[in-house]
């Protein structure tokens, strides 16, 4: 993600940070100041606001090291103003091991407030509401009360929430996993109507948590269905055969002149023998920008282009296209090239599937 610093490396998952995450630390720090007017304030409004995402990240890596006895990597996670996002290669598709995926991320949090109230036990703090109030309120139950609220919160039974994930588990244990997921979304978008009606009559900012729920139910719903499509689809089906392979001698400008000759955007690096590398349009700006129209392609540090076999399941293909980051594979049959399969592709093979679909009903 542009913008973002690694900030460390915990058991092979690095940690990044957004830069929009410190001005959220910024804005904390200066509503303690503007509320107390004191330096002290303001350093307290920043380190609790550090403290809690540093409870978000150990949400996240609830998600991520669950995830990863199930054979799910996850290659980073990211601290954003709005929360933590752990970049998995997928979910796993099993009901009880997305289950568990799902549950852990909301148990991390309650194990946290566990462990804040037996200190604030041990302490002999005195529990009230003005704790949560004030410069000297106490600290431990404040962050005890969030983590409460984030795991409740985590839980309702909404996508992209982690409660949606568990609801749609729960009902994959008894229908298709693409019937579950619709049956979630449907669910999920009731909640972010009720939202939306306590928004208007109450408090704007649930208006946001509407939109939010509700954008996030059609995502998941929509994703899921393009996937159920191509459930029984192979690369053979959604490849491309005529298609243009630039060579690594080739000068930029050559693959400006192929760009505008045709349709195609993405170029296979190498040769009908050997494919190496994918020149995507993007880079091809990048690389005319950053250096001269007469530079060699093979001048360019390019991503490996990853083949497959031809019947390798579009779905399997789709996950190891998202693990790669790349938007483009070789096809081989036979031990011999016969095509190259993008995203584009996959989309046309889509629209086209579900248009049929929809005819035969």
């Amino acid at each position: 993600m542009k913008w973002s610093w690694k900030l460390a490396r915990i058991a092979g998952i690095d940690v990044n940070i957004h830069a929009t995450f410190l001005l959220l630390v910024l804005w904390f720090a200066w509503i303690y100041w503007a509320n107390f007017g004191t330096v002290f304030a303001a350093i307290q409004g920043a380190v609790y606001i550090i403290t809690l995402f540093g409870c978000v990240v150990l949400h996240e890596f609830g998600h991520a090291l669950t995830a990863r006895r199930f054979g799910v990597v996850t290659k980073h996670i990211t601290l954003l103003p709005i929360g933590g996002v752990a970049a998995m290669e997928k979910m796993p598709e099993k009901p009880f091991e997305e289950m568990l995926v799902a549950v852990a991320g909301p148990a991390v949090n309650l194990v946290i407030a566990l462990l804040l109230w037996v200190w604030i036990h041990l302490t002999n703090t005195q529990i009230s509401a003005e704790l949560l109030m004030g410069i000297d309120g106490s600290f431990a139950f404040r962050l005890m009360v969030v983590n409460i609220f984030l795991a409740l919160f985590n839980l309702i039974p909404a996508f992209p929430m982690d409660g949606g994930r568990i609801l749609r588990a729960a009902l994959a244990t008894r229908m298709s996993h693409a019937a579950a997921t619709a049956k979630a979304a449907t669910i999920g978008q009731g909640f972010a109507i009720l939202f939306g009606i306590l928004g208007v009559f109450y408090n704007p900012f649930l208006l946001l948590i509407a939109i939010f729920l509700w954008l996030g139910a059609t995502a998941e719903n929509q994703m899921e269905q393009n996937r159920d499509v191509l459930e029984h689809m192979t690369a053979e089906q959604a490849m491309l055969t005529e298609f243009r392979i630039v060579s690594p001698d080739d000068v930029l400008s050559h693959a400006v002149e192929h760009t505008i000759a045709g349709s195609q955007k993405d170029f296979p690096v190498g040769s009908r023998h050997l494919l190496t590398h994918v020149l995507t349009q993007n880079q091809l700006v990048q690389a005319l920008h950053d250096h001269d129209r007469s530079t060699r392609i093979h001048e360019l540090d390019l991503p490996t282009l990853i083949t497959v076999d031809a019947s390798t399941p579009i779905k399997n293909l789709l996950d190891n296209m998202q693990s790669h980051h790349c938007n483009m594979v070789a096809v081989e049959k036979n031990g011999e090239l016969a095509g190259i399969v993008n995203l584009e592709n996959i989309m046309e093979l889509i629209r086209f599937s579900q248009a049929m679909q929809a005819r035969r009903r």
